[in-house]
């Protein structure tokens, strides 16, 4: 997944240092004072914010694994598309399409949304 880059970012190692569950690697690759959202939670801006936010979720899974589909940009937008498995802690999976924009500034991410249902992910076979 590596090589596709944009704007100074390689957004196939963003995501190998997403799967890799690397909250500081993946901060590598992030503006000290960008916004990121999640889904539908709160956008966070910052280091520490998005820190909190991405170690917070990291923790609530096992594993990561994304299989990047599609990537296209314009100026300093990148737009990438593709599927995500996640592995829950009990072992089982969920795969979901996802949907990310980025935009970018001095070779890093200076916003960065996810676009996403996640509610599968800790939905319960009750």
């Amino acid at each position: 997944m590596t090589g596709r880059s944009h704007g100074g970012v390689d957004f196939g190692k963003l995501f190998v240092s997403i799967d890799a569950m690397d909250t500081e690697g993946f901060l590598d690759f992030i503006a000290p004072e960008a916004i990121f959202r999640f889904g539908s939670a709160p956008p966070v801006r910052g280091h520490e914010g998005i820190r909190e936010a991405v170690g917070g979720f990291f923790s609530s899974i096992a594993a990561v694994s994304h299989d990047l589909q599609r990537l296209v940009a314009d100026g300093n937008t990148v737009v990438c598309e593709g599927e995500v498995t996640y592995t829950r802690h009990d072992g089982s999976a969920v795969t979901l399409p996802f949907c990310n924009v980025f935009e970018t500034d001095g070779g890093l991410i200076s916003l960065y949304r996810i676009y996403i249902d996640i509610a599968p992910l800790y939905a319960t076979d009750d």
